[in-house]
């Protein structure tokens, strides 16, 4: 009996044994699932890195066939991927563009409209791309400007802050971050935000420059004047009110012809200076081997008059303002370097969900951008898109609160400001790409125009514009009676 006894225990403890090794084997499971997924493979998981500059103009590259300004860095860059020439920033205004590129939405949409709006929706803030990359297992750093809205980055912004709001050790910095990655399987993301050329601001203010004053030299050496440099007669009035009302943005009025000039010059010298900062983040990243793991995207905030219509600075819809330069690099998927590419792109609403795309993340249903990455993996990809938006808004106390909207097409660009005399612009930029000869008065163009009219009012419907709605001009064969624009009468 007692044997049998011992030999019944034994086979309780070992069954007892076998239901607690099954038990501790299920609780390891759920530990490994409750871990959050880092990538195992760098090749896998692409690092991304983001360069941005401030107030660049997509003209102001020399691969873009510019010979008053050397960018060898971004031309390399170029070369080993693909630029596309027709990118149009959501708002050519630092926080607002800034706000976009971050959130994936338009600035009526977040709420910032000027640089004065200061903070988004929380709820937005959560779902930045920081915050989206972060819980899918990247580590995200962030250096130099910010501006998405706040001018320092926040605390709560999803990004490690790895060097503050100033272009002279914002490579260096960069460079120590890269180095801390190198052999870290977690892959990363990281943001380099360099402000100039933005210090052009300071020289046509007359004022020393943050980073270093650039030499002076003779009239001779200096960039002649573009071919629109002189304003047409038919001018948006409300840019020429804003243009006198707010002199120390616009401190222009009495520049000279040869002022332009060393405004140019200036300006030049000041991408000059920051092509090298960001030639040594290229390098650094071709030097520690991470080169073919890692996605160098490029592009700028917006870009600036640069003398073009008598213009310094942005917010106006000029094409200098509102194209940037936009340059994707991925050595290890591009199958066609230095390839270059006219598609319509829209800097604010679609590097959000390129990002994602490359990152193997899916992308969420309400984002209005697309993906660039079947156009950068497959040439013969057609990246089809009928127009690209672009807002503004003068803001400040000495400003007017004019707004507008420009709609861009693969043809035509469409121009409209809140109010004055000559206040619609239509241009042809197949013929006239320097925006020289507005076509609003022509009968002959009067079908694309009422086309165009059309699609902007169309566009500011599906977002729900409703602000700048009440401003539309109906097309000329519109049976539609004005009052339908607006959502209340003031």
């Amino acid at each position: 009996m007692i044997k049998q006894f011992k030999t019944y225990n034994r086979k309780l403890l070992i069954l007892f044994s076998m239901i607690s090794i099954f038990i501790y084997s299920c609780q390891q499971n759920e530990k490994i699932k409750s871990v959050p997924k880092i990538a195992s493979s760098k090749v896998n998981k692409p690092n991304i890195v983001l360069i941005l500059t401030d107030q660049h103009q997509a003209k102001a590259l020399s691969i873009a066939g510019n010979f008053d300004v050397k960018t060898p860095n971004l031309d390399k860059l170029a070369k080993t991927g693909t630029r596309f020439t027709n990118a149009y920033v959501t708002f050519p205004l630092c926080s607002p563009s800034r706000s976009s590129i971050f959130t994936g939405k338009l600035p009526h949409e977040i709420g910032v409209n000027s640089n004065e709006d200061k903070t988004i929706n929380t709820a937005l803030k959560n779902k930045n791309l920081a915050h989206t990359l972060t819980k899918a297992g990247y580590h995200a750093a962030y250096g130099g400007k910010w501006h998405a809205p706040e001018v320092e980055l926040p605390s709560n912004s999803g990004f490690e802050k790895i060097a503050e709001f100033d272009d002279i050790p914002l490579a260096e910095k960069s460079i120590e971050y890269l180095k801390s990655r190198k052999d870290n399987p977690q892959p990363f993301f990281l943001v380099a935000s360099f402000d100039n050329p933005h210090s052009i601001c300071e020289w046509a203010r007359n004022q020393p420059l943050p980073y270093g004053n650039i030499p002076k030299v003779s009239l001779d050496k200096t960039p002649e004047l573009p071919i629109n440099f002189e304003k047409s007669n038919t001018f948006p009035e409300a840019l020429e009110i804003e243009q006198t009302a707010n002199k120390k943005v616009y401190p222009t009025q009495n520049f000279t012809k040869e002022d332009w000039r060393k405004y140019r010059y200036t300006y030049y010298q000041l991408v000059e200076k920051v092509d090298a900062e960001i030639g040594k983040i290229i390098d650094a990243i071709e030097a520690l081997g991470l080169r073919e793991s890692t996605i160098i995207i490029f592009t700028s905030d917006h870009g600036d008059g640069n003398a073009s219509h008598g213009w310094n600075q942005k917010t106006a819809l000029f094409q200098e303002s509102i194209n940037v330069p936009f340059i994707i690099s991925y050595k290890d998927e591009n199958s066609s370097e230095g390839k270059i590419n006219t598609s319509l792109i829209s800097s604010g609403l679609d590097l959000f969900p390129t990002i994602l795309d490359f990152a193997e993340i899916e992308i969420p249903k309400e984002l209005l951008g697309k993906s660039i990455k079947p156009t950068i993996n497959n040439p013969q990809h057609n990246f089809e898109r009928d127009f690209v938006v672009t807002e503004t808004k003068f803001a400040g106390k000495q400003a007017y609160g004019t707004t507008g909207r420009a709609l861009i097409g693969k043809e035509y660009k469409y121009v409209l400001y809140s109010w004055g005399k000559n206040r619609e612009q239509f241009f042809d930029l197949q013929k006239d790409p320097l925006e020289m000869i507005n076509l609003v008065a022509s009968q002959k163009y009067l079908p694309e125009l009422d086309q165009y009219r059309k699609k902007l009012i169309d566009w500011c419907i599906k977002t729900n514009d409703t602000k700048f709605l009440r401003k539309i001009i109906l097309p000329s064969n519109s049976k539609m009676s004005s009052s339908k624009l607006f959502d209340k009468p003031y």
